[in-house]
C-alpha cells in the first residue's frame, strides 16, 4: 500500500478523459486511450506537487484555480514530444537549398528582405539548419534574413536561445557545415553571425489571433507536429499557415503528413527529391 501511494492515485477512464479533452481544446494534441499510462506517469509529479490525492481533483484546479492557466501551460510541456536535431530529412533540406531558395531570391530581389517560420522548432536545431541553408548559399548576403522558430514550450525555446548543442543534436549532420559552430565548455555553439538570424518566440499553433506576431513569411516548416493533432486542430492550424504565407510561399511538412482532407487551399509543388505545397500566386 505504500509503494501504491508513492506512486500516486490511479487515473480513472472519465479522468483521462477529462484531461485528454482539455489539453486537445488547448493545443491540438490528440491522445488516444493507448496514452493513458504516459500522461498518468508525466503528470504524475504534477499532482505530488500540488497536493492532491485525485486526479479528478487535479482536473478541477486546471479549468477553475486562478492559476490553473499556468498549470496547464506547464502539463502540456511535460506531454509534448521534442525529438529533433541538425539537417533532420535532409533530403527535403536539400530541395530547399536547391530549388526554393533560388526562386526566393529571384522574387524577393527587390525588396531584399527573407522570412521563414519554423513553426514548432522544438530546442532549435530546425531553425539554426535553415539559417545554415540560407547563409551556406550566399544568395542573400546584404539582405534582411529572419528566420522566426516557435513552440508551445518555453522550456524547449530556452534551449534554444542558447544555440549551443551536445553531439546527439549533430547525428545527421554533413561534415561541411561544422565551420558554422564553434566549440564551448557546454557543447558546440552556432557561430554569431548564424544565430542573428534566428529569433524564438512561444506561441501556440491554434492561437490564430496571436499568430500575427510572426508577420508575413516567405516559408513555413512544420514539419512532424501536424502528427500530433486531430483532424479539426489540422485544419486550424493550416489555415493560420495560409494567411501568414504570402502569395507564392511555401509550405514544407514532414514526410508522412500532407494536407489530404485538411486543406485545398494550397497547390502542390514537384521538386526534383521532394515535394511541397505553395500559397498560390495572386490571381491564379
Amino acid at each position: 500500500m505504500a509503494l501504491l501511494f508513492e506512486e500516486g492515485p490511479p487515473m480513472g477512464p472519465e479522468e483521462f478523459r477529462l484531461l485528454r479533452d482539455l489539453v486537445n481544446e488547448t493545443c491540438g494534441i490528440d491522445f488516444g486511450w493507448d496514452a493513458k499510462f504516459v500522461i498518468e506517469r508525466r503528470l504524475r509529479e504534477r499532482l505530488r506537487a500540488l497536493g492532491f490525492s485525485s486526479w479528478a481533483r487535479y482536473h478541477e484546479y486546471l479549468v477553475f484555480h486562478p492559476r490553473g492557466d499556468a498549470e496547464l501551460e506547464q502539463a502540456v510541456e511535460l506531454l509534448t514530444t521534442n525529438e529533433t536535431y541538425f539537417f533532420r530529412e535532409k533530403y527535403q533540406l536539400d530541395a530547399f537549398a536547391r530549388e526554393i531558395l533560388p526562386r526566393l531570391a529571384e522574387r524577393n530581389r527587390a525588396k531584399k528582405r527573407l522570412t521563414i517560420w519554423s513553426a514548432g522548432c522544438s530546442t532549435g536545431e530546425e531553425v539554426y539548419t535553415i539559417a545554415i541553408l540560407i547563409a551556406d548559399s550566399r544568395l542573400f548576403e546584404g539582405w534582411e534574413v529572419r528566420v522566426f522558430g516557435s513552440d508551445i514550450s518555453r522550456g524547449v525555446l530556452r534551449k534554444a536561445r542558447r544555440g549551443t548543442y551536445t553531439e546527439a543534436s549533430f547525428r545527421a549532420m554533413p561534415s561541411r557545415y561544422e565551420r558554422y559552430f564553434v566549440e564551448g565548455p557546454a557543447g558546440r555553439q552556432v557561430r554569431p553571425e548564424v544565430r542573428s538570424m534566428c529569433h524564438f518566440g512561444q506561441l501556440n499553433l491554434l492561437a490564430h489571433e496571436r499568430s500575427a506576431i510572426v508577420g508575413a513569411v516567405d516559408a513555413i516548416f512544420c514539419r512532424n507536429v501536424l502528427i500530433y493533432f486531430d483532424e479539426e486542430s489540422r485544419r486550424r492550424a493550416v489555415r493560420t499557415f495560409f494567411e501568414r504565407l504570402v502569395p507564392g510561399g511555401y509550405l514544407l511538412l514532414g514526410h508522412s503528413e500532407s494536407l489530404l482532407h485538411i486543406s485545398n487551399d494550397f497547390e502542390l509543388v514537384h521538386l526534383s527529391s521532394d515535394m511541397v505545397y505553395r500559397r498560390p500566386e495572386l490571381g491564379i
